[in-house]
């Protein structure tokens, strides 16, 4: 599988901006995106032999960095717990709705469907294979998820903040 590890790398390599943008649109901070970016490279290049088909290379190396943006995310949430001592849920009173912010608002695995499909342009069918969901499903949560964007920018551009922009 020699053959295979170095297609996985040139793939790696080709294309390192997308899977850093998709990584920092899960933790908001550079560098946290560009560890959570060299671990997937390390996975993948550690896990290359598991590919059994050169075609699915790019979709094979989206999810491990959404595995791994995830694992990343989770495990930071419980070393602030372990350091405060309990947790502790703020609410932000203000909010600045930006697309970012609107996402934000989304589940992971909408968020993700949105993100695979609108800034990295990837086909539904790929993002299928990447989230490990069936393509109907995809279908929905991306038009459901489409459906809560409108309605949270609505309810913005209906705000006494909206009306002020």
């Amino acid at each position: 599988m020699v053959g295979m590890r170095k297609k996985v790398e040139q793939k790696f390599l080709s294309n390192y901006q997308n899977y850093y943008r998709l990584a920092y649109s899960y933790v908001k901070n550079e560098s946290d995106a560009m560890d959570i970016v060299q671990e997937s490279a390390y996975k993948a290049m550690k896990e290359h032999a598991s590919l059994k088909k050169e075609e699915y290379i790019s979709t094979w190396i989206y999810r491990i960095v959404i595995n791994t943006a995830l694992d990343y995310i989770r495990k930071n949430k419980k070393e602030i717990v372990g350091i405060m001592g309990e947790e502790k849920s703020y609410e932000d009173t203000y909010m600045n709705f930006d697309m970012m912010d609107l996402l934000n608002n989304l589940e992971e695995d909408d968020r993700t469907i949105i993100i695979l499909r609108f800034f990295e342009e990837e086909k539904l069918e790929d993002i299928a294979r990447i989230t490990g969901d069936n393509l109907n499903t995809v279908k929905t949560k991306l038009y459901r998820s489409l459906k809560k964007l409108k309605s949270n920018m609505e309810d913005f551009e209906s705000s006494e903040i909206g009306k002020v922009w």
